[in-house]
């Protein structure tokens, strides 16, 4: 989150940073070689007369602002964006790092989405494992890899490779970068929308695919007709005096989960935070109609658990919410949906 430029201007300082300072560094530690992307840097020395421990004191003196960690080899190897190094006596060595909290979930080749998009991520595979230069023991494993990740997202695998869905080259006399290509966006919903783009695209119309499957729509969908009580999802009682609001989720039917308020309210037991806030205020409890509107039509799942916290967050920042305010924490992409909202 944060301005669009923040990166570019945090790269500003860095390189500036290191044009000041860098080569005083290098040139008092005997630094043979300096990698730095983004904020991962990768520093070779001769520990034989070079100490880490005084290069990262010297680069913590550079600004107040930053503190920076040195992570030293470890069984003569050490790990560097997705590659490991692995040091021998004649040589260096590489092969595919993954961190502990990989997984291999990427969009299913089942799901509705652009064939572009779904091919993207087993195209960076392929493209990674042919681009460093592996041992045959490690070229086979990640190559076992991405075959595992195909099939647990329902790719084919049998003689399978990845489409090339590259830009086609510039036509003689066309100059990269120019101004009058024209573009046209799509929102796909099937095969339909291929077949539909390839005709523009003999037209020299670039196309751009996009999916209505985003954060946004999944979370700020419109609320269906309130006349149906029957199924489940999302839902909030607004208190008929003061407007304040309780918002919660249902498995089973709204019918029954306002059944269960209501009886709360009767009863005067405290298993209902809404029935709490009517009685202990003297407000009425209207009828369904009144009381309860859906927010979100949903089954049960993780899906309805996002889906009750960004409405319980959407009150709580209107200070109208009768939900418990110790389980709401900040969240950041809340505050952006609610903000573009």
């Amino acid at each position: 989150m944060g301005a669009p430029s923040s990166g570019l201007i945090a790269e500003f300082f860095l390189q500036n940073l290191e044009d000041t300072h860098l080569a005083q560094i290098s040139n008092k530690h005997n630094i043979t070689a300096y990698f730095r992307y983004v904020d991962d840097i990768l520093v070779i020395y001769d520990s034989s007369h070079t100490d880490i421990k005084n290069i990262q004191d010297d680069f913590n003196m550079l600004h107040p602002n930053m503190m920076f960690k040195a992570e030293p080899e470890s069984n003569n190897q050490i790990n560097f964006l997705d590659i490991t190094i692995h040091k021998t006596p004649i040589k260096w060595t590489a092969s595919i790092y993954k961190k502990p909290t990989f997984t291999d979930s990427i969009i299913p080749y089942t799901s509705n989405h652009p064939p572009q998009h779904k091919h993207t991520a087993i195209r960076h595979l392929h493209n990674r494992l042919n681009t460093y230069h592996l041992q045959h023991n490690e070229y086979k494993e990640e190559l076992d890899t991405i075959h595992d990740i195909m099939m647990n997202n329902g790719f084919p695998t049998h003689a399978y490779t990845p489409p090339n869905l590259r830009r086609p080259p510039t036509t003689p006399g066309q100059k990269p970068g120019n101004t009058t290509q024209k573009w046209a966006p799509f929102t796909y919903i099937g095969r339909e929308t291929t077949y539909i783009t390839n005709i523009f695209k003999k037209a020299d119309i670039r196309i751009t695919l996009r999916t209505n499957n985003t954060l946004q729509n999944l979370l700020m969908q419109k609320a269906q007709p309130l006349d149906k009580y029957s199924r489940s999802g999302a839902y909030k009682l607004t208190c008929l005096e003061c407007n304040k609001v309780y918002v919660g989720q249902m498995v089973q039917s709204f019918t029954q989960r306002f059944k269960e308020h209501r009886n709360a309210f009767k009863s005067n037991r405290n298993t209902s935070d809404y029935a709490k806030h009517a009685l202990e205020h003297l407000h009425p409890f209207g009828p369904i109609q009144e009381t309860m509107q859906v927010l979100q039509y949903q089954r049960k799942g993780t899906h309805l658990n996002t889906i009750e916290k960004f409405f319980i967050y959407k009150e709580f920042s209107i200070n109208t919410h009768l939900n418990d305010e110790f389980n709401i924490i900040p969240n950041r992409i809340f505050e952006a949906l609610l903000k573009n909202q």
